[in-house]
């Protein structure tokens, strides 16, 4: 009876905690949230406050006018989308291959996908922009997309994946007369679909967020990012209004809370369900 009743409260103790450590990470967005529908006098009253009075939508607009933050936004939707919808190819038939074929160099092949998990992304930095300098692409939204094509990470999230599903719904579609692509489209991917969810949020958050590759490879503002245009709104108002800044932030950041929230229960069940297997 002991041990019946400890666990529902052992339990109960770790929802709290976890609860708790959610509330601490959404306060700093929560307050960028607030600050961005203040007036600017309101900003620097000696007792902080939590909900704005008045409240006011005028800062939006105004960082609008400050920047061309859609044309920014734009940008990023192209970047990001154009980088996911080819890797989500890549990823499936390289995943594919290593999953299911069996060919010489395969092992060793799949290790040196493993091996580029491990270098930093600095480490490539420099090859990168002399590819794009090369291929005169600098300054292009292609450069910002190319070197994120294939994604050593996707491969192998996506490989363990493939390995759960049973091979016998493999040999049963190879009766029927299913190709290699269309067992691989009517099987294998609805399958795997959870992670490949996971993996395409993982993808868009990531992009979304980059801020060092754009920076190098993009000098004008018709093919910079979101993140780029924040930094240099930042740097114009050298972090004198901060209700304007906050409302940026929020403009920059909004999308992916939303995206988020929609997609949260299969970014979880996907590693709950595909495992690691060897």
């Amino acid at each position: 009876m002991r041990s019946s009743g400890s666990a529902p409260r052992g339990l109960i103790v770790v929802h709290a905690l976890l609860m708790a450590l959610g509330a601490i990470s959404l306060v700093p967005y929560l307050w960028a949230v607030v600050t961005s529908l203040k007036e600017r006098r309101a900003v620097f009253s000696p007792v902080p406050q939590w909900w704005p009075d008045p409240v006011t939508l005028a800062n939006y607009p105004a960082v609008l006018q400050h920047g061309p933050f859609d044309v920014y936004f734009v940008n990023t939707v192209i970047v990001v989308s154009g980088i996911l919808v080819v890797q989500l190819v890549t990823v499936v038939l390289a995943a594919y291959a290593f999953a299911r074929m069996r060919f010489r160099g395969s092992q060793f092949l799949f290790s040196l996908f493993l091996v580029q998990m491990m270098l930093p992304i600095h480490s490539v930095l420099v090859p990168n922009y002399l590819t794009m300098k090369t291929l005169g692409l600098l300054d292009t939204r292609l450069a910002l997309m190319l070197p994120f094509w294939a994604s050593g990470y996707g491969v192998f999230l996506l490989r363990q994946a493939f390995r759960q599903v049973p091979r016998d719904f493999e040999d049963a579609a190879i009766i029927d007369g299913c190709s290699r692509l269309q067992l691989l489209w009517h099987v294998l991917v609805p399958l795997t679909k959870p992670t490949l969810v996971a993996f395409g949020l993982i993808s868009v958050v990531t992009h979304w967020n980059d801020f060092l590759w754009p920076l190098i490879v993009t000098d004008t503002p018709a093919v910079r990012t979101l993140t780029i245009g924040l930094a240099m709104f930042v740097q114009q108002e050298s972090g004198a209004d901060w209700t304007l800044l906050m409302a940026a932030t929020v403009l920059v950041t909004a999308p992916l809370m939303v995206l988020f929230l929609i997609y949260q229960r299969r970014f979880v069940e996907s590693f709950m369900s595909a495992g690691l297997k060897g």
